[in-house]
Formats: structure tokens, C-alpha cells, sequence
């Protein structure tokens, strides 16, 4: 046991993999095409990244997402008026590295500062709308994003249902020191349903849930190197 807790030092603060086929599934964080990228202040994505998306079927407006995250947006807002009686309205998807350049810009001349617009607005290459995974949702008539979407009955039913179709709420109230970004309950994130599930079941950050999933790879592949000289 001594010298497998060793070894697993030894990876962990080198920050290396073992190099093979399933380095992504190893390292899901780093694989920008993936679901499980990591996109953060600290953690951003190259200015030349540009996802293949489609515009997803569903009132409002921006609706570009990639395709599997627009199927799945689909059939949330779906759900939501069957259930809720509540029309969902899709107010910002898919954005390009310029496109949040100039978001960001325009942030830091409104509040004359870059320190008060990192409050509201992520800098180019640390948004997940980048990636096209990520959706601002409205409600009818409360398209305007605030805090106060989360006490709308359609801010409700999203943050108690999204995780049945593959999304998180990416930035939950008492987060804001792991994620980086204050409570945002419009902003969902498509992780894919067995993460959603895992994610919304354990009530972590992405964050948390990528550093539980690299620990438990790290093991497996320990193990297997031991198992394998043996």
C-alpha cells in the first residue's frame, strides 16, 4: 500500500499520464471536443476553437449549440412546458472567442474597470459558450438575465430537472470560490445524462466531480501497472 500511495504522489504532482488511447478518458478535462472540459478563469480554451453547432429548435434567440447539446435542450424545454406549462426561451448558446472579446470589452468600459467586469462577464477563453455546450435559459416575459430567473417557476423546474437531460446548473450559490463565477441559475452546462446524473446526485461543482474522476484514474491506472508486473 506504501508504495502505491507513493506512486500515486509521484503521478498526481507531475501532473502526467500515462500516454495511450484512452488519454482523454484519463484526462476528460483536456479534451476540448469532449463533454467534460474543463472551462474556467484559471482553465481557458484557445482563441482559434470552434465548434461544429446547429441552431437548436426552440423559442428565442443565439440558439447555436453543438448538436447533441441542442437535441438535448430540445427535449428540456419540452419537458418544462408539458410539465410546467412554463415556455423556456434560449437567450445566449454558442459564442466565438471574438465574440466575448468584445462582450468583455465593452463590460470593462461600462464599469470602468477590469476588476468590476470580471464580476460580471468571463474574459475571452475562460466562457463555456465557447465550447457550444453551454445555454443562458429565459422564461417568457423574464428573458433578462438575474438572479431573480431562480425564483421564477421555470428557473425552479430547471434547476430541479435539467440533470434528467444532460445538463448541470454550472454555477450554484455557495460555489463562487471553486467555480470562479458568481450563482448564475440561467446558465447550463451539457455534461451528458450519466454525469448530470453523478454531478446533480453528489451536489458538486464540475470542478470537484473532474478532480474525483482524475484521482480515481490515476488508482485504476496504479493498480494496473501493479497487476500487470505482477
Amino acid at each position: 500500500m506504501a508504495a502505491l500511495l507513493e506512486q500515486l504522489l509521484s503521478l498526481a504532482t507531475a501532473g502526467t499520464m500515462i500516454i495511450s488511447s484512452s488519454l482523454f478518458a484519463a484526462a476528460p478535462h483536456n479534451d476540448v471536443n469532449g463533454l467534460l472540459f474543463l472551462q474556467n478563469r484559471q482553465w481557458r480554451v484557445s482563441r482559434y476553437y470552434e465548434p461544429d453547432t446547429i441552431k437548436a429548435q426552440v423559442p428565442g434567440q443565439l440558439q447555436d449549440m453543438r448538436a447533441d447539446a441542442a437535441a438535448a435542450l430540445e427535449e428540456m424545454f419540452a419537458a418544462c412546458k408539458e410539465d410546467a406549462g412554463v415556455t423556456l426561451k434560449a437567450v445566449s448558446g454558442y459564442r466565438s472567442y471574438q465574440r466575448q472579446a468584445t462582450i468583455y470589452s465593452n463590460k470593462v468600459d461600462s464599469t470602468g474597470s477590469k476588476k468590476k467586469a470580471d464580476e460580471y462577464v468571463a474574459r475571452p477563453g475562460a466562457s463555456e459558450h465557447q465550447l457550444g455546450l453551454a445555454m443562458d435559459v429565459g422564461q417568457k416575459s423574464k428573458e433578462n438575465l438575474s438572479a431573480s430567473f431562480g425564483r421564477t417557476k421555470g428557473g425552479k423546474w430547471v434547476a430541479e430537472h435539467c440533470w434528467e437531460y444532460g445538463f448541470i446548473l454550472r454555477y450554484q450559490e455557495g460555489w463562487e470560490d471553486v467555480t470562479g463565477y458568481k450563482f448564475e441559475p440561467w446558465h447550463v452546462r451539457y455534461v451528458g445524462k450519466e454525469n448530470a446524473r453523478l454531478i446533480h446526485e453528489a451536489n458538486i461543482p464540475l470542478e470537484t466531480y473532474l478532480l474525483m474522476l482524475r484521482q480515481e484514474t490515476l488508482i485504476d491506472i496504479v493498480l494496473g501497472q501493479e497487476e500487470n508486473a505482477e
